[in-house]
């Protein structure tokens, strides 16, 4: 499959139902709009579903976590009190200069 604008070669799928060519990742075929299995999509939730089973704390609750205190570092604070970004040990609120 060839883009329609500049001439480059673009990956393909087949349509497991149709069986035409579909653009690399199409999550539906554009010819009879069954949904295509196996996508990029599909294989990037698969990857967070897995990321979370395997997360010690379980799913994340972002009301509850704690900033780092550094004002500059985008971390948050673990169970352990230090940040998992830059490694300080929380200290309080933020310090924002």
């Amino acid at each position: 499959m060839k883009c329609p604008h500049c001439g480059e070669s673009l990956g393909e799928d087949t349509c497991p139902a149709c069986e035409r060519s579909l653009p690399e990742d199409s999550q539906y075929c554009c010819w009879c709009g069954q949904k295509v299995s196996g996508t990029a999509h599909e294989a990037h939730a698969e990857l967070a579903d897995a990321a979370a089973e395997g997360d010690d704390e379980g799913t994340i609750d972002f009301n509850s976590r704690k900033l780092c205190s550094d004002g500059t570092c985008i971390g948050v604070i673990g169970a352990d009190g230090l940040c998992k970004e830059c490694g300080k040990l929380y200290t309080g609120e933020p310090e924002i200069d």
